[in-house]
């Protein structure tokens, strides 16, 4: 089963990498990741598919 999470990150406390991090730790892997957006403004946005 594959799942796709967009993890954006503004600064060090305002991003959703926990959900990231969850996943992770109950055994889903990382398949691929793709930066999204224009790289305008200061937030940094990726696809990241992960694999169970």
């Amino acid at each position: 089963m594959q799942k796709a999470v967009i993890v954006w990150f503004l600064t060090e406390k305002r991003n959703n990498l926990e959900e990231l991090n969850h996943l992770l730790s109950d055994g889903w892997k990382v398949i691929s990741q793709k930066p999204m957006g224009t790289g305008d403004g200061n937030v940094s946005v990726s696809l990241v598919i992960v694999e169970k």
